[in-house]
């Protein structure tokens, strides 16, 4: 019975996008035993994945994990986080066990600085699901091509009549959050969006996001606008999305939850790009980004503020589109 390490430590959408690493390798490689470990903050999302046969969390002391992991002697090691932390623990399994084998993803750092700093693209036309892939190339493992596992588990399934009256029937979800507030629409460029969107929309975000979407409600309305943000957990949250006729998101973790539920996605770009690898993956999609600016991209993670001040990545983003489902004979 082979048995598999998969290191993955952070963050909401990184995790959902390593799901196919761990369902094709369980059910493509006889007898698998497959572990996963993260930091304990993002355990839950592994919780209720069928394909994961138990889970570690890094939970203060590395070197307490550490001590965990060698007690269960893995054959294999598949890094798809490949950090200097990653690196501690593959060294010291290694030395522990020689026996052991591992398998890190390429991060392709060298490319993103190049387009980054240069504006000279060389990265693939790769999507990082099938980078991550690519470590399992030694087990005969292939791509299914069944997309991202997501599993709500029954209890956060929310309700219809938990949300207001307008928005029962039927609803827009639009995540407004973001890691970076680079990678965010300015606020009233959000109420610009809503505003043009116009139809029942939830906006769904965390604690942090709540008074920009009190913002967006005061603005706009409680018939249009119900502020979901810091309500929900994230579980919930996806149920929200699950519900929901289309999604609006940033490049932000509850964008690829919603690849996960197979949603139409409208994802929203500012600094980073969709050449990085990570748009919405085996969904339907369409990308909003400004392409008419040398200073684009300028991070591959993003800023507090624009580099340069004038942040037109997202100030001067067009919002001439349709949103096709949206349209009165669909509804």
């Amino acid at each position: 019975m082979p048995k598999f390490l998969i290191l993955r430590f952070s963050s909401i959408g990184d995790i959902v996008l390593t799901t196919p690493v761990v369902r094709c390798l369980k059910q493509q490689v006889p007898n698998a035993e497959v572990h996963f470990c993260t930091k304990k903050s993002f355990a839950g999302l592994l919780e209720h994945n069928p394909y994961i046969d138990r889970t570690h969390v890094l939970d203060g002391s590395l070197n307490t994990l550490i001590g965990q992991l060698n007690a269960e002697q893995f054959d294999y090691i598949i890094d798809l986080h490949h950090n200097l932390r990653t690196s501690i623990i593959k060294l010291r399994l290694t030395l522990a066990r020689p026996a052991i084998r591992s398998f890190s993803f390429d991060k392709l750092n060298t490319r993103k600085w190049l387009l980054t700093r240069w504006k000279v693209n060389t990265m693939p036309p790769v999507h990082i699901v099938d980078r991550y892939m690519a470590t399992l190339h030694t087990f005969g493992v292939i791509n299914d091509e069944q997309g991202l596992d997501y599993v709500i588990p029954y209890r956060d399934q929310v309700e219809p009549d938990w949300l207001p009256a307008t928005h029962r029937p039927h609803y827009v979800a639009y995540a407004i959050g973001g890691q970076h507030n680079t990678k965010k629409l300015p606020v009233p460029r959000m109420i610009e969006l809503c505003r043009k969107i116009d139809y029942p929309i939830v906006l769904l975000g965390g604690k942090e996001d709540a008074a920009a979407g009190a913002e967006i409600e005061q603005a706009l309305g409680s018939k249009l606008i119900y502020n979901a943000c810091g309500k929900y957990n994230l579980n919930q949250s996806a149920s929200l999305l699950q519900q929901a006729r289309v999604v609006f998101s940033h490049d932000t973790g509850l964008m690829h939850i919603a690849s996960a539920l197979k949603k139409k996605v409208y994802s929203i770009w500012g600094n980073t790009t969709p050449l990085f690898g990570m748009f919405p993956y085996k969904t339907p999609y369409a990308i909003l980004e400004n392409n008419d600016l040398s200073c684009r991209p300028c991070s591959k993670i993003g800023y507090a503020k624009c580099p340069l001040g004038h942040f037109k990545c997202m100030n001067d983003l067009s919002f001439e589109f349709e949103v096709k489902e949206l349209r009165r004979k669909n509804v």
